[in-house]
C-alpha cells in the first residue's frame, strides 16, 4: 500500500501561504534569481563580500516585489476581462431571438 502524507501548507515567515496565493511562488523564484544575479555581478565588479550580500538581499526584495505587483496587476486585469465577457455571454443568451437582440436584423434593414 502507498503511504500518503498530509500535505502541509508552507508559510513563508508566517505571512504568505505560497501554495494558495496566486503569484507568490513565481515571485519568490524570480526574487531568488534576481538576488543571485545582483549579488554576483556586484561582487565581480567590486570584490566586496559584505556589500555584495547587501546588494543581493536588496535585489531579492526589489525583484520579488516587482514580480508580485506585475503578476497581481495582470491577474486583476484578466479577471475584469473575464467578467465583461461573462456579462456579454449572459446578455446574448437573455436577448437572443428577441427584438432587443443587436445581431438580429429588422425588416427595414433588409
Amino acid at each position: 500500500m502507498l503511504h500518503t502524507k498530509n500535505k502541509t501548507q508552507l508559510p513563508l515567515m508566517g505571512i504568505l501561504d505560497i501554495q494558495n496565493t496566486p503569484c507568490a511562488r513565481n515571485s519568490i523564484l524570480h526574487g531568488a534569481g534576481g538576488s543571485i544575479v545582483a549579488g554576483l555581478v556586484h561582487f565581480l565588479v567590486t570584490s566586496r563580500v559584505k556589500r555584495s550580500f547587501d546588494v543581493g538581499v536588496t535585489g531579492f526584495m526589489l525583484t520579488t516585489l516587482g514580480s508580485w505587483f506585475y503578476c497581481r496587476y495582470n491577474n486583476a486585469k484578466l479577471r475584469v476581462q473575464q467578467r465583461v465577457i461573462q456579462e456579454g455571454i449572459k446578455n446574448k443568451v437573455i436577448y437572443e431571438g428577441t427584438n432587443l437582440d443587436p445581431t438580429r436584423k429588422t425588416k427595414g434593414d433588409a
